[in-house]
């Protein structure tokens, strides 16, 4: 006999307080640096980068946190102070500012560390079209601070997750360059399908001409709802295109996700025992299990690094294939504003 929702729902979480409670995650063998990307609005990138953050370094690892949005939700999220004039992202990409000066503390999370962004970000795409190496100007930060921190005795960091805009401009550019791995958020409704046959021709355009490690390594259903036959649908669907990268969790809409944020906080410190930070903690674990280390062959790294290669509608050529990908360029005038 089945449960009614809300019976399955307390079981769940349930067996996930018992199954993570305490739990130190494994540290991956080198840093895993994830760009968490959908040209979408609205399903839930910010929410995902800094939940998924905390749960992280709640769970032992060190975690730092790129806001390469210049709406600063998950500087708002964190913490952090992102006021006008303070050291951000911006001074990191425009004025070649070393990163170090703009990491600050999340208050929070001890091992949780943050690049603010501040509204002089939202003229960054302009000040970075007549820039020299615009598009790898934050690869070249933060491999400057890691090996800062190296130099300086400091702790390696596990995880940088990088939150981007949702567009396809220069500064989501900047974060598919310096990223080896992309998280992509999906919404449980039809329309959050729609852009993501364009998202992963971006990706491709990326590894063609400016990053060949780039791959997409995981996908994350959020505002899922399943009590609903659509959730219940685009999930199979998703599932069916990607099996390998999609996480088994998904993540419920929940009031208190929603409502973190408005007190400076990501839901796994304002509520922790909430069905949301469950949720994100499962999804943190189940991250943390993706970087493994694997025997290193040249076979497996090389498809550890491929593309998604879906079929069916959501089908991309293999990033070999340059006949009709060859004469593309990433013109700074090219990308899509979400509506």
């Amino acid at each position: 006999m089945s449960r009614p929702p809300l019976a399955a729902q307390l079981h769940l979480d349930a067996q996930r307080r018992i199954r993570l409670s305490g739990r130190q995650f494994d540290r991956p063998a080198q840093t895993r640096v994830i760009t968490i990307a959908n040209q979408k609005g609205g399903v839930g990138k910010t929410t995902t980068t800094v939940n998924l953050a905390a749960a992280l370094a709640q769970s032992g690892l060190n975690v730092l946190v790129l806001d390469n949005d210049p709406q600063g939700n998950a500087s708002t999220a964190l913490g952090v102070e992102h006021r006008s004039g303070t050291p951000s992202i911006y001074e990191v990409l425009v004025d070649g500012a070393p990163m170090a000066e703009a990491v600050q503390q999340c208050p929070d999370v001890p091992r949780l560390l943050c690049v603010p962004a501040t509204i002089d970000l939202s003229g960054a795409e302009i000040e970075l079209v007549s820039l020299v190496a615009r598009e790898t100007r934050l690869r070249n930060a933060l491999d400057a601070y890691l090996q800062h921190r190296a130099a300086t005795g400091q702790a390696r960091i596990d995880y940088v997750l990088v939150d981007c805009p949702p567009s396809l401009g220069l500064l989501t550019v900047n974060a598919f360059v310096v990223g080896h791995e992309v998280l992509i958020p999906i919404q449980c409704e039809y329309y959050a399908l729609e852009g993501l046959s364009q998202l992963l021709k971006t990706i491709q355009l990326i590894q063609a001409h400016l990053n060949p490690e780039l791959h997409v390594s995981t996908i994350l259903l959020t505002m899922f709802d399943a009590r609903t036959n659509l959730a219940q649908q685009v999930a199979a669907e998703v599932r069916e295109h990607f099996p390998e990268v999609t996480l088994k969790t998904t993540v419920p809409r929940s009031v208190r996700i929603s409502e973190a944020p408005s007190y400076g906080q990501t839901v796994m410190t304002y509520d922790p025992g909430s069905t949301g930070a469950l949720a994100y903690l499962e999804a943190a674990r189940e991250l943390t299990e993706q970087g493994r280390p694997q025997t290193s062959t040249d076979e497996q790294a090389s498809t550890r690094h491929a593309p998604a290669s879906p079929h069916g509608p959501f089908a991309v050529a293999a990033s070999t294939s340059h006949d009709q990908h060859a004469q593309e360029r990433l013109e700074p005038g090219s990308h899509q504003e979400d509506q």
